[in-house]
């Protein structure tokens, strides 16, 4: 049977873990015109600048890599319960974040279930086997293994491995506090996938950089609509799965 992911623990055996499967946005083309002496520069995102009336024999420029996102985008997930809006942390935590933001874009996460919620502790989604909110695979799915998806930071392609899981991103310290959205892993290295938790309670001891075996990356944080996260925790459950199914609809990725 595939492990379960989970977390650290609310009890030691609560961590938010995803098990492992055997596991619009619109990108801008930014153009800056200058015009000086009849010379008209065009840099378009993504390409090597362009001179128009340049003189024969003009050194070639450098292309650069040009983000597709300047600012962090916000995902808004519409759920059976209502709407919450997160901020995605593509400038501090951009591989986790990419990751997240290719296949919310791509609709994977359209329909899929919220599996296990602890008052006090988290909610935890992001499992495609809870399409069917009564699977008992539910927690131990993931991406398709060796799908890829664009760092948007740096433009590198990433690919998933053979369980669809990524990467970990032990880089930038931030704590697992009431409202961040963080990785869930099986405990093992690069074992995070899709799944993820949103923190309704003060986890520091789930942080990477905490002593302890729970290491769980955050990437993004609730900006709006915490309290329905916080009523989602609540739900009446049965072995921490919701008595009533809820389901994330769509996230609309601005």
């Amino acid at each position: 049977m595939a492990k379960r992911q989970e977390l650290g623990s609310a009890p030691p055996d609560s961590f938010p873990q995803a098990m492992p499967r055997h596991r619009h946005a619109t990108v801008a083309l930014v153009s800056l015109t200058f015009v000086a002496a009849g010379i008209v520069l065009f840099r378009h995102a993504n390409a090597a600048p362009t001179m128009l009336g340049a003189p024969a024999g003009a050194p070639a420029v450098e292309p650069t890599f040009t983000p597709a996102i300047q600012a962090n985008p916000h995902a808004t997930f519409h759920t059976s319960m209502g709407t919450f809006v997160a901020e995605i942390f593509v400038d501090s935590m951009p591989l986790t974040a990419s990751n997240f933001l290719d296949l919310a874009r791509n609709g994977f996460y359209d329909g899929l279930h919220f599996h296990r919620v602890i008052p006090g502790f988290m909610d935890q989604f992001g499992c495609p086997f809870t399409r069917d909110p009564l699977s008992p695979r539910a927690g131990t799915g993931g991406p398709p293994p060796g799908s890829t998806f664009v760092n948007l930071a740096t433009g590198e392609s990433i690919r998933r491995n053979a369980d669809g899981t990524i990467p970990d991103e032990h880089t930038a310290r931030i704590s697992n506090a009431p409202g961040t959205l963080s990785m869930a892993n099986t405990g093992r290295k690069d074992s995070g996938g899709s799944q993820f938790f949103i923190n309704v309670g003060q986890n520091a001891f789930l942080d990477w950089f905490s002593p302890g075996r729970s290491q769980h990356p955050v990437f993004g944080k609730v900006v709006q609509g915490y309290d329905l996260i916080v009523r989602i925790s609540k739900v009446p459950t049965q072995a921490d799965r919701p008595l009533e199914p809820i389901t994330v609809q769509s996230i609309v990725i601005t």
